[in-house]
């Protein structure tokens, strides 16, 4: 199958390009770190990039929470936009079958649970909370606290940010494109992936990058808040794995099909800092009560259907792969 991979030169789009490879498939590169022409929101360039195309990659995106809605139109150029543009010249070309770089945080906060109401969704935590070191969010009904819990991908979404909501708009739009064309979608919702290649430094690193790096300075990671907020840390060659079972698999014909795509053992981000701190023999991680508005408390999804469907399963678990992230592999 050739496969053309946007954002295939970058952090999980070239695990990407190596595991289409690695199962005998050809993969097409594009992306603009490459080739500053081979923008997702150019419509020349795209439809120059399809022909013989049988299925696309989409891991093109601006990732990270960003800066409230100061870059709001800069995430949907390159999210929503792109997305748009790719999927037009598509249907132009005849190109009936999509992989998306989905994202768990369309959910917003995670599955919680109240012992008098069951399961409820809290709203977006208030920033006085924060201030006082109130980070777990209450029952919305009667305040108690909550149990999180795994989520599925049958909840309702729920963005909390500027990039949350576009990469909720990218399926949607994926979901037009397969009923308008009888086109297959599959949006993969990545949790927080790490691993080989990941991005240091930037506003868009994740929090593991910037842990390795205060560490290779001989300085503690910081983490924020309490240290207990939940997540799915998943290994960015089982991501990679998980996307080529998606292409090789493909979809419900004029359908989007959506998959939690996560390690299924979730750890804290204080979990992550002394699992990193330990592998590189650094200072202990220092919790300093900082907070970021828009960050969720708990995110982490239940990823048995992407099991049970296709068939996949992560192969890195979370101390080997830390392990292995931490000498920088």
């Amino acid at each position: 199958m050739r496969v053309l991979v946007t954002g295939g030169a970058g952090f999980i789009g070239s695990h990407v390009v190596d595991a289409l490879r690695a199962s005998g498939h050809e993969p097409v590169v594009f992306d603009v770190r490459d080739d500053p022409g081979a923008d997702v929101r150019d419509p020349a360039a795209v439809a120059a990039a399809l022909p013989g195309v049988d299925a696309v990659c989409h891991q093109a995106a601006m990732v990270g929470l960003g800066d409230g809605v100061a870059d709001a139109a800069a995430y949907v150029s390159r999210n929503d936009l792109g997305t748009a543009v790719l999927l037009a010249a598509m249907a132009a070309a005849g190109v009936r079958r999509l992989v998306l770089a989905g994202s768990m945080v369309v959910y917003g906060e995670g599955r919680y649970e109240c012992a008098a109401h069951g399961v409820v969704r809290p709203g977006p935590r208030a920033a006085a909370d924060l201030a006082a070191g109130r980070f777990e969010p209450g029952c919305p009904s009667c305040g108690a606290p909550l149990s999180p819990g795994l989520v599925s991908e049958d909840a309702p979404a729920d963005p909390r940010n500027v990039y949350a909501a576009t990469k909720l708009a990218q399926e949607h739009l994926a979901a037009s494109w397969a009923r308008a064309t009888d086109g297959s979608a599959i949006s993969l919702r990545y949790h927080n992936v790490y691993g080989p290649r990941m991005p240091r430094d930037t506003p868009y690193a994740g929090v593991a990058s910037f842990f390795r790096s205060a560490l290779a300075r001989g300085e503690a990671p910081r983490v924020f808040e309490d240290g207990r907020q939940r997540r799915d840390f998943v290994h960015v060659r089982d991501v990679a794995a998980a996307d080529v079972t998606a292409l090789e698999a493909g979809g419900r014909p004029g359908a989007l099909t959506v998959y939690n795509t996560g390690s299924g053992q979730p750890h804290t981000v204080g979990d992550l800092a002394r699992a990193l701190s330990c592998a590189l023999g650094g200072p202990e991680p220092v919790v300093t009560g900082e907070y970021r508005l828009g960050d969720v408390r708990h995110i982490t999804a239940d990823s048995s259907r992407l099991r049970a469907e296709l068939g996949w399963k992560p192969e890195t678990g979370f101390a080997e792969g830390m392990r292995e992230f931490a000498r920088g592999e």
